[in-house]
């Protein structure tokens, strides 16, 4: 069974909705365990037992919006420090509108939360413009859903969109179970001491 963790928030419905579609294609993977919850909802205990973790964000001021950066920082930097992320794989979407025609900051924001993925060692998977829906939704880094016109006037995301982020958790699922039982990245670097994890768990815990 190849599991899959989609985490996520959302203010406006339109990040659900590319979130439901990820998870969609995801699941017409053979084997498939989609699970899918907002930011806050989300655990370490998720995050361990996954093999696959994606990422979906609202566009906040160009950056990723602050409860999936919350997630970030209480669940995904414990695990970077015990190394307990190397070697699965992750991958992003966001979706927002900004004035004109600049995406919002997107790339911005999916570099940002590609980051934090590529840090804790997990293989990346981009969207290739070889995807359907690619022609609207594309950021090669992964899908964006621009739910905004030039004025920033609310218009949603369409069906479109929807496809690049189905076919993008098909793409990370099917990439996750062809891994997942392949232990392929070096190992050897010594992790922190014990106390250090120890202090980074009470920090979080004590901003809750």
């Amino acid at each position: 069974m190849t599991k899959v963790l989609i985490v996520y928030t959302t203010s406006n419905g339109n990040t659900r909705r590319m979130a439901e579609a990820v998870a969609d294609g995801a699941k017409s993977v053979e084997g498939a365990e989609v699970t899918l919850k907002e930011a806050h909802e989300a655990t370490l205990d998720d995050v361990r037992t996954c093999n696959a973790l994606i990422i979906g964000s609202p566009v906040r001021h160009r950056s990723a919006d602050a409860r999936i950066k919350k997630f970030i920082e209480d669940v995904c930097e414990i695990l970077w420090l015990t190394d307990e992320m190397v070697g699965k794989v992750g991958g992003v979407f966001t979706v927002g509108g900004g004035y004109g025609d600049c995406g919002a900051g997107c790339e911005l924001a999916q570099l940002g939360l590609l980051g934090a993925l590529a840090a804790s060692g997990m293989i990346l998977v981009t969207l290739p413009k070889t995807t359907p829906g690619f022609q609207v939704a594309g950021m090669h880094w992964g899908p964006h859903g621009r739910s905004g016109g030039p004025g920033m006037e609310p218009v949603g995301i369409n069906s479109e969109i929807m496809q690049a982020g189905w076919h993008h958790g098909a793409n990370v699922c099917r990439i996750a179970a062809m891994l997942k039982e392949h232990d392929l990245l070096a190992r050897g670097n010594i992790a922190p001491s014990a106390d250090l994890i120890a202090m980074f768990a009470r920090m979080s815990s004590a901003e809750k």
